[in-house]
């Protein structure tokens, strides 16, 4: 625990908000999110006066927060993360031609 005590996850804040238990929770906000990500691959297709470069920054910064929280807090646990991030940037890839 760290010096600013607990901070409420979303998942406790969705329970206590509709009295709901911690799967439906989940199961809830595990939905939100795939309708986010349906929302945002509609948007990418349509044409738009927003320049592309800026559209993909925010794209990768959406999609870097969905990787370090789909499956844990990987912000304050960075450990989590360790392994993605070798491969992202360190381990070369091997590319057959």
């Amino acid at each position: 625990m760290s010096h600013r005590g607990h901070v409420a996850s979303s998942v406790e804040c969705y329970m206590k908000q509709y009295e709901a238990t911690e799967e439906e929770a989940y199961n809830e906000l595990r939905k939100q999110v795939s309708n986010a990500w349906k929302d945002i691959n509609e948007d990418c297709l349509r044409p738009t006066v927003v320049p592309m470069p800026l559209l993909m920054r925010i794209l990768n910064l959406t999609r870097d927060a969905d990787v370090t929280y789909k499956y844990d807090d990987g912000y304050t646990f960075a450990e989590v993360l360790k392994d993605f991030i070798a491969s992202l940037f360190i381990n070369p890839v091997p590319i057959s031609a």
